[in-house]
């Protein structure tokens, strides 16, 4: 299947490789090819240039927010949370019309300093606000809980442990479920809250879950919840 995954970060170079991995035509978005290949320094988490990445990822391509999209058989939406929408209008709204798109992005604003906060939150959601602004999208919120690492390789955190699934589309919702079984999560482990305005409260597990990454001092962690199905 072809998957566009939007953000050159280091979840979506993650999700791309799994992707790639499992042997579908991935191309990576971002705003500017050229200026991103160009970067020559680590980013702000010390992880290596994309350009280093790519040349170890060469099947995976580098495109223009909106011809990743037209590409896409299925949109994945990585890009920073405070800047999703200006992304996915750059990949233009017929582009992802019809398509599922899989938002794992935070909306986690840094403009206070550290923590961070979530804006929206509470009473709205970025999975909502994506699917207010292309309705015409399957958008299904997904793995933001996670770290990257654990997203493709959920073994990493020993014993049971669950991911989550909100969105509106029931078949959107079951291609995503079959995409989390490929990367290796049980059936059983993936939890659909029901639909996309459910996606408050995934995204409202992310304060705690930054002072557990803070406490733990490392993202080798999840959550279980016990007497799910």
């Amino acid at each position: 299947m072809r998957y566009a995954v939007l953000g050159t970060g280091i979840v979506g170079r993650t999700l791309a490789a799994k992707l790639g991995s499992l042997d579908h035509d991935v191309v990576i978005g971002t705003r500017d090819p050229e200026a991103t290949l160009a970067r020559s320094e680590p980013d702000a988490m010390g992880n290596e240039p994309f350009a280093a990445w790519h040349a170890a990822h060469p099947a995976v391509q580098l495109e223009p927010f909106e011809e990743a999209a037209a590409h896409g058989e299925a949109v994945v939406n990585t890009t920073s949370g405070t800047a999703s929408l200006d992304a996915l209008n750059s990949a233009g709204g017929a582009n992802l019309s019809g398509k599922v798109l899989i938002d794992v992005a935070n909306p986690l604003d840094f403009s206070h300093g550290m923590p961070p906060v979530l804006n929206p939150g509470n009473t709205d959601s970025l999975g909502e606000q994506i699917q207010r602004s292309f309705p015409d999208s399957r958008v299904v919120k997904t793995l933001n809980t996670v770290n990257c690492a654990v997203m493709v390789e959920p073994g990493r955190v020993p014993g049971a442990h669950n991911v989550f699934v909100s969105g509106d589309d029931s078949g959107a919702k079951r291609h995503v479920t079959e995409l989390l079984v490929s990367f290796g999560w049980p059936a059983g482990s993936v939890i659909d809250l029901g639909g996309i305005e459910t996606a408050r409260g995934a995204e409202m597990l992310l304060p705690i879950w930054l002072r557990l990454f803070g406490l733990l001092g490392h993202a080798d962690f999840n959550f279980h919840i016990q007497g799910a199905r």
